[in-house]
């Protein structure tokens, strides 16, 4: 027999507000439980559930989005071409965590990328008109003005990465300084002598933090200059057409070239044309790092040496630390973002680094 209905709850069906009666919740906790984010605990989450089965509640989504402007969407941005989103892989990484964690919530997923300044205004603006209900963004350059625009407009968003060390807005990024240091180190205790690198375009906070931690393992081996030899670096672009350019140019600046760090697998893959072009063999003749941990590294000849960092996980991540924001922004409608009593500042803004780790193969 099907459970009674609350009293008061009508022929329109049980409210939210009763199934957090119910439960003993507030209206927010119990919106959190039924929109999977997992701000909650499991005793509160269980007790919300209980309401929700025992008062036969089902959300009436239209109803919802007129009443409080909430889409139940999510917006994944990329500000890249189409040949960019579709090369690298970790875009389509990134992609699958973010699709996999949503994947237990009602929320939908917008793929939306931005081509130009154009673009960047138009989605501004729907992002302003409330047509999403928060914003990822992946891939942001240093001088980027999103990220703003979508906080000045108080929409939650969360950031694949950092714009600079002085970050002020929530993000998931991976220890890229700490990876780039090792994958240096590793090609050093290898025995070679001349190791230069090709970096990502040194806009991006992710570009020179690897190229930081590749003069840093030069550094603590007492094999850099003052100032560092610049003739060893080549800035890329990510792209594999920039890998190769980038290759070809140090082997002008210095035919005796040993070893070369790439900034993504991408990268190096297209070194590694460069090197085939100069009839160099790899590792014999010039050993290759790269950086992500692709299907490009396993699948290069030889299998390409890299530094794994978690890029599903931090898609999925991302997804979580959004959920919670929205949750916060719903439990306070006014934007004053409270915490614990006081004014939310800077400081109180989620932020995560994963780890990343060496993975050793033939290329080094």
């Amino acid at each position: 027999m099907p459970a009674a209905r609350a009293e008061g709850a009508g022929k329109s069906g049980p409210t939210l507000e009763q199934v957090a009666a119910r439960a003993g919740v507030g209206r927010g906790t119990a919106s959190r439980v039924i929109n999977g984010s997992p701000r909650v605990s499991e005793r509160t989450r269980a007790a919300v559930q209980a309401a929700v089965a025992e008062l036969g509640y089902v959300p009436n989504r239209a109803a919802r989005a007129l009443a409080a402007g909430s889409m139940d969407a999510i917006a994944l941005v990329v500000p890249e071409q189409e040949n960019r989103l579709f090369a690298e892989p970790y875009f389509s990484e990134i992609l699958r965590g973010v699709s996999t964690e949503l994947g237990d919530t009602d929320m939908q997923l917008l793929l939306t990328l931005i081509r130009d300044q154009r673009g960047r205004e138009r989605f501004a603006q729907y992002a302003a008109a409330h047509r999403v209900d928060g914003v990822l963004l992946a891939s942001i350059h240093g001088d980027d003005p999103l990220p703003d625009l979508l906080r000045d407009a108080g929409m939650p968003a969360v950031l694949s990465g950092r714009r600079s060390h002085a970050e002020q807005l929530p993000y998931v990024d991976s220890d890229n300084l700490l990876g780039a240091q090792i994958a240096v180190e590793h090609l050093l205790g290898r025995g070679r002598r001349k190791v230069a690198t090709i970096t990502g375009p040194l806009d991006m906070y992710v570009a020179r933090c690897r190229l930081e931690g590749y003069h840093e393992a030069l550094r603590a081996a007492g094999r850099t200059r003052t100032p560092p030899d610049e003739r060893l670096v080549a800035e890329g672009d990510f792209t594999e057409e920039g890998g190769r350019h980038g290759m070809l140019e140090l082997l002008r600046r210095d035919p005796e070239v040993d070893a070369v760090f790439c900034a993504s697998d991408v990268m190096a893959a297209g070194a590694r044309l460069a090197l085939r072009e100069t009839g160099r063999r790899v590792p014999d003749d010039v050993a290759l790092v790269g950086f992500d941990d692709s299907a490009v590294a396993r699948h290069m000849d030889p299998p390409l040496t890299t530094v794994r960092q978690p890029i599903e996980e931090m898609g999925r991540a991302m997804v979580r630390m959004l959920l919670d924001l929205m949750a916060r922004a719903q439990d306070d409608p006014q934007g004053q973002h409270r915490a614990e009593g006081r004014e939310m500042t800077d400081d109180d803004q989620p932020r995560l680094v994963l780890p990343t780790e060496l993975i050793r193969r033939r290329s080094s």
